[in-house]
């Protein structure tokens, strides 16, 4: 006889070695109770496992944990332990840092299983049934020792998307220039014009918003002379729809 919900073994009664059943019933509530594991990508038992290691198993399972696709794998008393999850249990996934929830015999990160945003540099604000969605992106890169009259990204706005603003931050005094412009081909100071080549000067170069048909670059433009140092960090900060995946 074993408990309904994690099948903890129940000591009869008039046992002999009761300390057997209750020790086995420890050892399972050890490998629950505040269930983290190291990974869940492994397919077969690692080389050599430390007691009380614990992995949810990868799809495809073999070796010692062939057939448990899914489940958690607990190392107890040098040998492998399955532990079969139930709808709504919890881990914590050590080598990613997140938190997963079992649900309809799926392990979901907690974000998707309760449709939460998460702060990252690109998040799905809404998203349809079929997978057509709005995202909200930052990209950022620094630019580093300027030099000549301009100075063109290697990140670009995408095609479609839907800019709120570019920020840009003199990371180190900017030399050769007196000031220098923040846009795009055509429209130098599109994102802020005659920023400050100090040390710490920031803009946040706030439009429209307007939508992109194309991959543009951010431009960074000397004015009062070249560039000849400095290191300058910009952002894009957009929205980014996409069609549905079907």
């Amino acid at each position: 006889m074993t408990t309904p919900n994690i099948s903890l073994p129940y000591i009869a009664a008039a046992q002999a070695q009761k300390h057997v059943t209750h020790n086995a019933a420890l050892d399972l509530l050890d490998g629950l109770v505040q269930l983290s594991v190291k990974d869940r990508d492994l397919t077969a038992p690692p080389g050599s496992p430390a007691e009380g290691d614990r992995y949810i198993v990868a799809t495809g399972a073999a070796g010692a944990w062939a057939g448990w696709d899914g489940d958690v794998a607990v190392y107890s008393g040098g040998v492998w332990v399955r532990l079969a999850p139930q709808e709504g249990w919890r881990v914590w996934i050590e080598d990613e840092s997140v938190l997963v929830v079992r649900i309809s015999g799926t392990w979901l990160t907690l974000d998707v299983a309760l449709n939460l945003l998460v702060r990252g540099p690109s998040v799905a604000v809404a998203r349809g049934p079929s997978g057509s969605s709005i995202g909200l992106h930052v990209d950022e890169e620094l630019l580093t020792g300027l030099s000549g009259a301009s100075v063109t990204s290697n990140i670009a706005i995408p095609d479609r998307a839907i800019v709120l603003a570019v920020s840009s931050r003199t990371v180190t005094t900017v030399a050769g220039a007196t000031s220098y412009d923040c846009g795009i081909a055509g429209e130098p100071a599109k994102f802020g014009g005659s920023l400050g080549v100090a040390t710490g000067s920031t803009n946040v170069g706030v439009i429209g918003p307007q939508a992109f048909y194309a991959p543009t670059r951010i431009l960074l433009t000397a004015i009062g002379g070249s560039f000849t140092g400095g290191d300058v960090r910009i952002a894009i900060q957009y929205l980014l729809p996409t069609a549905s995946a079907a």
